[in-house]
């Protein structure tokens, strides 16, 4: 059975009136009297009696009222369920913590004013580790350390970073690299700078924090490849020796999702800025 036809049924019974059913319908009269007709001629039974100002239900009628009730918002919640996923109601973000100490804070404040319904999750972690998390269908979009190689990834937008070496300002450097766990994009980078050079003797440190690293490059226990906002974010600008390396600095973030599994507020991701 056509549920359109106990949705005219529904409304005609609740105004006790063909016309002013069709009006609360916005369709014809004669549309709405002739669904009527089509569904009394499928359940077999008549549904209105006439009367001096309008209809009133026959018994028939009234057995079906509550069961065509039913039938109808079932129809009507499942239509808004279904258009409901033509929306974004959860998005599942991965962070490098370098990203996440520059510009993550705006970029969820400003999402969810643009989208106070869609619900945010966070995790943050290595460029390796957040896409191993995108690829395996974990998480939604991420924000990484360089530009992707893999095939199956898009980049959905790009963010310049100004990518700076860090030293202790006096005493003699360790050959010790200062990273974030395993798997950091900077710390991959930089080392295959120095085995460019024919330097292969750095050690590798690894903190659970971008301050702690920082901190440990001013107390002169190695030294750390990092974007100079977040150098700067913590603080540590006028501590530290900042050196430019012009093959490393230009090292984006950019923001990635599977190419099979675009978010659907891919527009406003592409259009994102940053001041």
């Amino acid at each position: 059975m056509d549920s359109n036809l106990l949705k005219v049924f529904v409304a005609v019974a609740q105004k006790q009136s063909i016309s002013l059913g069709a009006l609360e319908l916005g369709f014809a009269q004669s549309n709405v009297t002739s669904r009527i007709k089509q569904l009394e001629k499928n359940i077999g039974h008549k549904l209105f009696h006439r009367v001096p100002k309008g209809v009133k239900l026959t018994l028939e009628g009234e057995k079906l009222y509550p069961l065509a009730i039913e039938v109808v918002k079932k129809m009507e919640n499942i239509i808004f369920e279904m258009k409901s996923l033509q929306e974004q109601s959860l998005l599942r973000i991965g962070s490098t913590e370098s990203n996440a100490a520059i510009r993550l804070s705006s970029f969820l404040v400003e999402t969810h004013k643009k989208f106070p319904n869609m619900q945010l999750e966070l995790i943050t972690g290595t460029t390796e580790h957040i896409t191993t998390l995108l690829l395996e269908y974990k998480i939604d979009i991420a924000f990484v350390s360089g530009r992707p190689k893999d095939d199956s990834i898009e980049i959905l937008n790009e963010f310049s970073e100004k990518i700076v070496l860090l030293e202790p300002k006096i005493g003699k450097v360790p050959d010790v690299i200062l990273t974030f766990k395993k798997g950091c994009t900077y710390n991959e980078y930089l080392h295959n700078h120095y085995s460019k050079d024919g330097i292969c003797t750095h050690k590798n440190f690894e903190f659970g924090s971008l301050e702690t690293i920082l901190s440990c490059v001013e107390a002169g226990m190695g030294r750390a490849l990092l974007p100079l906002k977040v150098v700067e974010k913590l603080g540590f600008k006028d501590t530290l020796k900042i050196i430019e390396i012009e093959k490393l600095s230009n090292i984006p973030t950019t923001l990635i999702c599977r190419k099979d599994n675009p978010p659907k507020v891919r527009k406003y991701l592409n259009n994102l800025t940053f001041k």
